[in-house]
């Protein structure tokens, strides 16, 4: 299993099918994968529709496929995507990725997070 990084980006969603007719929500990652996020909506979405989303920050867009989607306690969902087309290319996920121990086999690490030090 890929290794997932919990990291909170804020996107805007869109299903792919209605855009632009329902617009896009305004919300969050809860963690990423170089192929895939957990995404938290307020609307259900069906295994197999195409979400676009896109990163407040850097305004980068990436298309992923329903992979799951399960109720939370306060009437929102999460949502699993599978990133179509490579990979996240967000600039958020690649500077934590890019950190040496963050994910097996890139940059030799192992999959443990390690804190840098801080004396010179």
């Amino acid at each position: 299993m890929e290794k997932r990084l919990p990291i909170a980006i804020v996107v805007h969603l869109t299903r792919v099918k209605d855009q632009p007719v329902d617009g896009t929500e305004l919300t969050y990652t809860d963690n990423i994968s170089l192929h895939g996020a957990r995404v938290i909506s307020r609307h259900p979405w069906q295994v197999g529709e195409v979400a676009q989303v896109t990163s407040l920050k850097d305004e980068t867009t990436i298309r992923g496929t329903v992979t799951y989607c399960a109720k939370l306690e306060d009437e929102r969902y999460c949502i699993g995507l599978s990133f179509q087309n490579g990979g996240s290319t967000w600039s958020t996920f690649q500077r934590y990725a890019g950190a040496p121990g963050l994910i097996p086999g890139q940059n030799g690490g192992n999959g443990n997070v390690r804190k840098r030090s801080t004396s010179s």
